[in-house]
């Protein structure tokens, strides 16, 4: 029997759980250019969880695919607020399958009170959604296998 190395880890599913600004940076740049239809958005006030399936592109192993000459990759992921107190959008109509909206970064403003603040999800094209929070909890969980992204491209900015 052999001890694990860091590499066995490498094609595990993320899970992920942001309760600082320092941990949502790392998420959110894990998130980056995720794409999502409006339907796929849930907000269940009774557990005070919102949560979007997205379709997630893996910016973790894009440098060993370029490396290793293969196809860029995407998976489906869970991307889980907490503690929600409510939830308001812009540019996004809930229930919506036919828009598919990208996701730019995930940023968290501080609040009046000790931790609770807002969550803010800015999409492309004006896009945003506000989720405001009793206290920053954020969760990342990937929930499919990796897929061949359809663009077989890296994501660019302009």
């Amino acid at each position: 029997m052999t001890d694990a190395k860091f590499e066995d880890g490498g094609d595990r599913p993320l899970r992920l759980k942001a309760l600082d600004i320092e941990d949502l940076t790392v998420l959110s740049s894990l998130a980056q250019d995720a794409v999502f239809p409006a339907s796929e958005m849930r907000w269940d006030r009774k557990a005070r969880r919102f949560a979007l399936l997205i379709n997630r592109f893996r910016w973790e192993d894009a440098p060993n695919a370029k490396i290793g000459k293969r196809q860029v990759e995407r998976v489906q992921a869970v991307l889980s607020i907490e503690d929600v107190i409510a939830v308001k959008t812009q540019g996004v109509q809930p229930g919506d399958a036919d828009t598919i909206h990208a996701l730019l970064s995930i940023g968290f403003e501080a609040g009046d009170d000790d931790g609770a603040g807002r969550v803010i999800l800015t999409l492309s094209g004006d896009g945003a959604i506000a989720v405001d929070v009793e206290a920053l909890e954020v969760l990342l969980r990937d929930v499919t296998r990796p897929y061949i992204a359809p663009s077989r491209k890296v994501p660019a900015h302009d």
